[in-house]
């Protein structure tokens, strides 16, 4: 029995679980959880034992001076609980740690076990993946479940994904055979531009989040730092030729396939989605919306990096969402 003395009763709740590892590239799925505990000012409620699902050799422990005193930060996964205000408050139970090492399957019972203590309505699991996606448009974002009835009723695609997985498609099968309602969202990062981090990724993955479970997400510097970040990619991008003519291929292979979509069903579920965030007003930090002409993005100033040289593609190359 997992015993949870001073966590309120929660309204609402949904769990937002995001893994360092190799459900992240470019680290944007564990900054976006980062990004709400940071903003929301989450209290930490409970850590799993790093003994149990950790190889110490893979993800070592760090030493840190506390006064003087020499003290071990041991990697794990920690749960933290905050209150989203509004007219219809909701409590968000946030999940962030590292890609187990061993007994994924304890690590998921452990979790559902939190997850049934405190009533929590549906799971949330964000992932990054690398793909041929240019930087220079929006950044897609798919939201996969195994639930049919829960793909109809939330607009998702129900998975049809084979092959290898990892800790973001155990948790959500988990989840299905506990019966908790669960969803992935995956967010495709372009592959010559991997390294972290890639705050257009994260911020895409905050938006597609606010429109499945209904609350307004304080982005803070998040939308100003994808902006940087497309600036930073833009610069480095036209320094080798290779590269830039790598991207514009990509980009109208991008835009070929993307032709269909500009239908008036999809333009009119942009213009409902814009009319949402316009008449909640602003939120605490400014809030974005993704205008289609991908101009945010961000590079870090302090630690750009070259991208690397396009590889040549081939079928064993190409990566998909698998949840």
């Amino acid at each position: 029995m997992i015993e949870l003395e001073g966590v309120p009763e929660l309204i609402d709740p949904v769990m937002v679980a995001a893994f360092e590892g190799w459900n992240d590239a470019g680290d944007a799925a564990s900054t976006a959880v980062a990004h709400l505990d940071r903003e929301w000012k989450g209290e930490v409620f409970a850590a799993l034992d790093a003994e149990d699902y950790y190889d110490f050799q893979v993800n070592r422990p760090t030493v840190w001076m506390d006064a003087g005193v020499r003290k071990i930060t041991w990697p794990t996964t920690r749960l933290s609980v905050v209150r989203v205000g509004g007219e219809k408050p909701r409590d968000l139970v946030l999940v962030r740690g590292i890609e187990p090492s061993m007994r994924w399957r304890s690590f998921c019972n452990e979790l559902l076990g939190f997850a049934h203590e405190l009533g929590v309505e549906l799971v949330v699991v964000l992932g990054a993946l690398l793909g041929d996606t240019p930087h220079t448009r929006p950044v897609p974002i798919s939201g996969t479940t195994s639930d049919p009835d829960l793909a109809r009723r939330m607009d998702l695609e129900e998975t049809k994904y084979e092959g290898p997985t990892g800790i973001v498609g155990v948790l959500q099968e988990a989840c299905t055979h506990a019966g908790v309602p669960a969803v992935s969202l995956w967010a495709a990062v372009p592959h010559y531009v991997s390294q972290p981090p890639n705050p257009k990724a994260t911020l895409a993955l905050l938006n597609r989040l606010e429109d499945l479970i209904d609350v307004r997400i304080p982005l803070g510097e998040l939308p100003e730092d994808a902006r940087a970040w497309q600036v930073g990619v833009d610069q480095l991008a036209a320094e080798d030729s290779e590269v830039a003519e790598y991207v514009q291929t990509l980009e109208e292979a991008r835009d070929t396939a993307e032709l269909p979509e500009a239908s008036g069903e999809a333009i009119a579920r942009e213009f409902e989605r814009y009319l949402r965030r316009r008449d909640g007003g602003p939120s605490a930090g400014g809030h974005a919306t993704d205008g289609g002409d991908g101009t945010y993005l961000r590079d870090n100033p302090s630690g750009r990096t070259r991208p690397p040289k396009p590889p040549k593609a081939g079928p064993e190359d190409d990566e998909s969402s698998e949840d």
